[in-house]
């Protein structure tokens, strides 16, 4: 492991903790993880710094989505079907991921931040209801689970693997919008298909020697608290919280990226 000061550490076990709270809650624990790791090893090349957070990444993911899958309304076998188109993207994506460079990572990450405050903004009542519940009358069709497999996975599953910021968040959206699902059990969705996504890239990360494994071992705990109490909290409290966390969450990091971008 390279040489990290203690101070250092300790910010980026923080924003493993938070990461993993707002991953579990909205998604998109990537878009504070990543810029957390790109600025506190600033000498270490992009195909590391996005090993090392999937390694973190997935640990926080898979304990709310076991939390999730207790509690929640989710469909697990479409959940893992589409996890498993997931994966392949990933896999795929994480391949050509060694050859991006830091200076690509971070424009790419505001683009995302932006098209989701807009996505989010235009539809204010986007994931309030589900399909089923007596508040939705939309029909799920057997062309809306094979269009969630093939497009979301795949499609949403290769962005992870290739970038890796925004990915959970993409996840609700898209699971939302396709499979009319509400935010909490799209969010319990996303997931169980998230954590597919992080081990088809990260086992590729792997392969190429490009992960931190004692620091990522390190973040990964503060990870996993912050994944298990972010998923209690979302089941707790419903959409309406979920809904608000997602825009707190984009607007703060479109401000702050925004500011970086323009004040440099």
């Amino acid at each position: 492991m390279p040489d990290i000061t203690l101070t250092t550490v300790v910010l980026l076990c923080i924003a493993a903790c938070a990461a993993g709270w707002i991953d579990a809650v909205v998604g998109g624990g990537g878009l504070l993880l990543l810029p957390a790791l790109l600025l506190g090893l600033p000498h270490i090349p992009a195909a590391q710094v996005l090993g090392t957070n999937k390694a973190v990444a997935i640990v926080g993911t898979s304990g709310a989505a076991v939390t999730y899958a207790r509690r929640a309304p989710v469909k697990v076998g479409t959940a893992v079907r589409i996890g498993l188109m997931a994966l392949a993207g990933s896999m795929t994506g994480a391949f050509f991921a060694a050859g991006i460079s830091s200076d690509v990572l971070r424009p790419v990450i505001m683009v995302v931040l932006l098209a989701v405050a807009a996505f989010v903004l235009l539809r204010p009542s986007f994931g309030t209801a589900a399909a089923g519940d007596g508040t939705d009358r939309r029909v799920v069709t057997r062309a809306r689970t094979v269009t969630a497999i093939v497009l979301v996975g795949g499609g949403i599953g290769l962005y992870d693997g290739l970038f890796g910021p925004g990915t959970g968040t993409f996840l609700v959206l898209a699971l939302t919008a396709v499979l009319h699902l509400d935010l909490v059990t799209a969010s319990a969705t996303a997931k169980i298909v998230n954590v597919c996504t992080n081990a088809g890239a990260l086992v590729m990360f792997a392969v190429q020697g490009t992960v931190l494994w004692q620091l990522a071992a390190l973040m990964a705990v503060f990870n996993l608290a912050g994944g298990l109490a972010g998923a209690r909290m979302a089941l707790s409290r419903g959409t309406g919280f979920v809904r608000g966390v997602l825009l707190v969450v984009v607007f703060s990091l479109v401000a702050k990226l925004g500011f970086d971008q323009f004040s440099g």
